[in-house]
């Protein structure tokens, strides 16, 4: 006789598929992967991802989760050209409050294209034997009944339909995910869904780097300033690998960045609120093809852990739960943790036990409350953000996290303990600390600079 060995079935073979799948795999699964594109045999683009063309970054607090799940996993990116990038020693940004001095590292982040680090992890997942792919097919539906998810129908390209079932279902379909209409399609309540949606829109654009700077160069980031006229203006130069550099720029409602690239290049220099993004661009870096844009970047989160009842058998993870603006670069981090935090119930409940389907969503649930709290806190006061304005809790929040930013201009430790935060490498409540309120209170101890700092090393290999 065979021991039985429980099986699971993932939706969606994106970051939050394959990471799940394999944190299921860990825990004794025998997992299917349900995707509906076909996924690239290299680095390249797969049309179920077209915000890929935009700056990623998997920040620290996502690239150790990452590495626990997937060990290696951040030696091979190193290998293929990606950069460890100490924070905030190698970022050159501007806050609302001036510019931040390049302190001594706390946390760090991996800056990549995203069709890289989706190669690369997708590699490492599916060398799992106890894992199996079924690429372009996508589920139709749940089946079972609102107590107990049995299992997933699904239709391939040719529009054949069939029915898996399963020990456990996972949708980690991202943002288009129907999993709240499948749920009171099996006879439960509405879920609570909060949306807020700044109605930023994003361009980028790949660069090769002029040659003297593709190595080493910082990371430059102009934060757009909520207090002033604009409606969102800002942009981001990430240095990926292979000597490229990626720069998105963003703006809000009626301040949307141009598709056309001398108008891209304009609007880096003359449009944003210091210009030298577009003072890089122009000291030599080569566009390397067109302007990409995105215009879905709301803020959306089910609070699928708040629901009175919840299937067994059933979770639900990564976009599909909560849906980031990609300005903060929180997606993938976000999706490496809850995979791990989905682990560790399965390791420690089994899979098939009863409430773990349950406990596991609450466990996702915790893992995306800072950056949905980060997000929301900034994005809530754009205009046409939601229907009913701030809440009261969201402007005391602001007012406070506002005074922490402009204490981490002259304060290196407020502002290491920001970007820990910021990094998912501790959780909100640092910031309230004693020790860090009093410093909030106080200011910053330094004056602020007048210029961006970057070294006269740095300057001459950009060509400034």
């Amino acid at each position: 006789m065979t021991e039985h060995r429980p099986s699971a079935v993932v939706l969606g073979g994106s970051l939050a598929g394959l990471l799940t799948a394999r944190a299921l795999a860990a825990g004794g699964a025998r997992v299917t992967v349900v995707e509906r594109d076909a996924l690239p045999d290299g680095p390249a683009p797969r049309k179920g991802l077209p915000q890929a063309r935009h700056v990623h970054q998997l920040w620290s607090g996502g690239a150790r989760a990452l590495e626990e799940l997937l060990p290696g996993a951040i030696g091979r990116l190193r290998a293929a050209g990606v950069s460890r990038v100490p924070m905030t020693t190698d970022m050159v940004a501007l806050s609302p409050y001036g510019w931040y001095r390049r302190w001594a590292e706390s946390a760090f982040m991996l800056p990549a294209s995203r069709d890289l680090l989706d190669w690369v992890v997708r590699g490492l997942v599916l060398a799992d034997g106890r894992i199996a792919l079924v690429e372009r097919a996508e589920a139709t539906g749940l089946t079972g009944t609102g107590g107990v998810v049995t299992g997933v129908r699904i239709r391939a390209h040719d529009s054949a339909e069939r029915t898996l079932t399963a020990d456990l279902v996972v949708d980690a379909t991202g943002r288009g995910s129907r999993a709240a209409g499948w749920l009171t399609g099996l006879g439960l309540p509405a879920v609570e869904r909060r949306e807020v949606d700044s109605g930023l829109v994003y361009a980028s654009r790949p660069y090769r780097a002029p040659e003297a700077a593709r190595a080493g160069f910082p990371v430059v980031n102009i934060e757009p300033d909520p207090r002033g006229s604009g409606t969102g203006r800002g942009g981001v130069l990430m240095p990926v690998e292979d000597g490229k550099w990626i720069v998105t720029l963003f703006g809000g409602r009626g301040d949307e960045p141009p598709s056309l690239p001398g108008e891209f290049e304009r609007y880096a220099r003359d449009g944003l609120r210091h210009p030298l993004i577009g003072e890089l661009l122009g000291g030599g870096a080569e566009p390397l093809g067109e302007v990409a844009v995105t215009r879905t970047t709301a803020n959306r989160r089910h609070f699928f852990e708040r629901m009175p009842v919840w299937p067994e058998n059933l979770v639900v993870v990564g976009d599909a739960v909560c849906a980031l603006n990609p300005v903060y670069g929180h997606g993938m981090a976000v999706a490496a943790r809850s995979a791990l935090a989905v682990r560790d119930v399965v390791r420690r409940r089994g899979l098939g036990s009863r409430g773990l389907a349950r406990e596991a969503q609450q466990a996702v649930g915790r893992t995306v409350r800072a950056a949905w709290d980060l997000a929301v806190g900034a994005d809530v006061f754009y205009p046409g953000a939601t229907e009913e304005g701030p809440t009261l809790r969201d402007r005391v929040l602001a007012a406070y996290v506002g005074r922490l930013l402009r204490t981490a201009t002259g304060n290196g430790r407020v502002a290491r303990r920001v970007t820990d935060v910021t990094a998912l490498e501790r959780g909100a409540e640092a910031l309230l600390a004693p020790s860090v309120v009093v410093a909030a209170v106080a200011g910053p101890l330094k004056p602020t600079l007048a210029a961006p700092p970057l070294t006269s090393e740095e300057r001459r290999s950009a060509g400034l």
